[in-house]
């Protein structure tokens, strides 16, 4: 799905050609403030239920202001969400987005291993579709958490029935990412059918930055770098002919979520950095590019045999 572009065009009569700009593949991954990786070493799973969840507010926030731009998405959501919040998916689905899997507890997929990882997205996908009554064919790994240490992990995404992964970040990372990884949609090793939709990334030109896969995603580089840097970024690759992909969280639009106590500072600061813009940039971002669902960005890769 393509939008357009009026440029202008040398020339006393000073016409317009219309040039296509793929559309953009927008996405969240839905969970809350207190789920998320940073945590992990001082907000046990088991805890989850004593916080006081925000995720259904958030959710309804991003749907207002997804609608203000006729944008869509993909919202890769915790079976764990789904199950506390039911109505929320059916909300999500009512307003025309897609509704993907995030895997249930939000567990890294290299700490679940192969036997773990199979139980766990096949919980998640049943009580997804249960609760919006269509059938999941997305999926992304929490934290982006799988690579070269999960060898399996395409090939059991397949065998329960998923069609695409949107699981990979090919940048180097100290939590996540597998730099060596393709920068385009390709077919894991090990799969007939599944397709792997690897986050957006930018190569600039110069020696300092040469070789190097920069992030233009979203997540906390969005709400730390310069606005200017992504949108010229999300340009180049759509110049390219490339559609990008940007993913964000619900806890993101919230700066009024509650502060996890004896957090590090590292963690307190990949949290908590600049929320109260994030909003305002968002705004910015739908208005300056065309976006829809990642089911429908890549349709054509996704009907490849």
């Amino acid at each position: 799905m393509n939008a357009v572009s009026k440029v202008p065009t040398s020339g006393a009569a000073s016409l317009s050609r219309v040039v296509p700009v793929p559309a953009n593949a927008m996405s969240v991954d839905v969970e809350d403030y207190f789920q998320v990786q940073a945590f992990a070493g001082i907000v046990p799973r088991d805890s989850w239920d004593g916080f006081a969840s925000r995720v259904e507010d958030n959710v309804a926030r991003i749907l207002d202001q997804f609608a203000r731009f006729g944008a869509t998405g993909t919202f890769f959501t915790l079976g764990w969400i789904a199950e506390r919040h039911p109505a929320m998916i059916r909300r999500i689905l009512a307003a025309g987005h897609e509704l993907a899997s995030h895997g249930y507890g939000h567990a890294p997929v290299y700490a679940l291993g192969e036997d773990g990882f199979r139980e766990d997205i096949r919980r998640a996908k049943a009580i997804l579709e249960d609760a919006g009554g269509i059938a999941i064919q997305g999926y992304r790994a929490p934290t982006f958490s799988m690579g070269p240490h999960t060898p399996w992990a395409h090939r059991v995404l397949e065998e329960e029935g998923h069609r695409y992964s949107s699981s990979t970040f090919p940048i180097q990372h100290d939590l996540y990412g597998d730099p060596d990884a393709p920068r385009i949609p390709y077919r894991p090793a090990g799969t007939a059918a599944l397709w792997e939709l690897p986050m957006t990334t930018v190569r600039l030109p110069g020696p300092l930055l040469a070789d190097r896969n920069l992030p233009c995603a979203g997540g906390g580089y969005f709400r730390l770098l310069p606005y200017a840097l992504f949108r010229m970024g999300l340009r180049r690759v759509n110049a390219g002919g490339q559609a990008g992909i940007f993913y964000f969280h619900p806890w993101e639009v919230d700066p009024g979520q509650p502060r996890i106590a004896n957090c590090s500072r590292a963690a307190r600061f990949r949290h908590y950095v600049n929320l109260a813009v994030m909003s305002g940039r968002l705004d910015r971002l739908l208005g300056d590019f065309t976006w829809r669902r990642i089911d429908e960005v890549f349709a054509a890769t996704l009907s490849t045999a």
